[in-house]
């Protein structure tokens, strides 16, 4: 029999925390009916006003069902088992997780191809890229209803075109941060010193012209000598650094124990993750108005297709 394509309205959000809170807030304001359900505690006092809060599941059917639970893969995969049993398989099924397998949290379905990845950057209601990942078999007809969506909601979605790993963000923003911490453990730079080069060279620099775009600036072949020169000697190791271990073992695991990299003590963890939000809120219209709209089309790469294509 076949589906009748209709398009996305009612949104059933799973888990209550922080993801969930701003992602209810951002597809509320894009005008779809939106309920946080968690059927293990009342409402909290933090759910936006802009949402209904249910610890049953709602009677009605809803059109998309995304999961922001922890990231732990036997968790997700009964969450999504029990979305399908009590629906019957007919809403798009998606999960926010950052880096777990998406086929293997797909296992127990029946309707694979309404499920998919739906991954936001933190704060939710603020980036406006979101990573839609695609299942094995993922339809198009489910991509091109999410895509709608969140395109209603104000957001570009960043198409992954098969199943990976830690997706695009979380690739880039680890292999990154997997250098860092080896220069940080190895004493050739300090925490403040990364961070200054990550808020005063990369991040202007790359919102300017991006990643690739600078390098066509600079030229491809300077950039392939200086790959020659330095890719040998970083950091291969295939193992998280020691030095996150250690502060964590210390008890320094970021604003909320006062410690992490930093001293964040008789400092509000609430008014520091606020403000560095309200920040990347005015800097993301300032980009939009100012940068955006000058933007390159990619070209068609050797061997791959479309630049496009993922």
């Amino acid at each position: 029999m076949k589906r009748e394509k209709k398009g996305i309205r009612r949104i059933l959000l799973v888990g209550s925390g922080v993801m969930s809170r701003g992602i209810g807030m951002m597809f509320a304001a894009g005008g779809f009916d939106v309920t946080i359900h968690n059927p293990r505690r009342d409402r909290p006092d933090n759910i936006p006003a802009e949402c209904a809060y249910s610890r049953a599941l709602p009677e009605s059917t809803p059109d998309l069902i995304l999961e922001s639970v922890p990231e732990d893969l036997e968790v997700k995969r009964m969450v999504h088992a029990a979305m399908e049993q009590a629906y019957g398989g007919e809403p798009i099924l998606a999960t926010n997780t950052s880096g777990l397998p998406i086929d293997d949290i797909a296992e127990p379905l029946n309707v694979r191809e309404r499920f998919l990845g739906i991954h936001f950057f933190t704060p939710a209601q603020v980036s406006p890229l979101v990573e839609v990942i695609r299942s094995a078999d993922t339809s198009e007809e489910t991509v091109v209803s999410v895509v709608e969506a969140l395109g209603q909601c104000g957001k570009r979605a960043l198409l992954v075109s098969r199943p990976i790993v830690g997706h695009l963000w979380n690739r880039l923003q680890h292999a990154i941060l997997h250098e860092a911490y080896h220069l940080i453990e190895n004493g050739i730079a300090t925490p403040s010193d990364i961070d200054a080069i990550a808020k005063e060279l990369l991040g202007p620099r790359f919102c300017i012209t991006g990643l690739l775009e600078s390098k066509d600036i600079g030229g491809l072949a300077i950039h392939l000598q200086s790959q020659e020169v330095i890719v040998p000697h970083l950091c291969g190791s295939r193992e998280p650094h020691g030095i996150l271990r250690r502060l964590i073992g210390d008890g320094r695991q970021g604003i909320r124990s006062g410690k992490g990299f930093f001293d964040w003590k008789d400092r509000d963890p609430d008014e520091i993750a606020a403000t560095a939000a309200d920040k990347l809120r005015r800097l993301n219209a300032f980009l939009e108005r100012e940068i955006r709209g000058d933007e390159p089309e990619p070209a068609t790469l050797p061997g791959t297709g479309s630049a496009r294509d993922s």
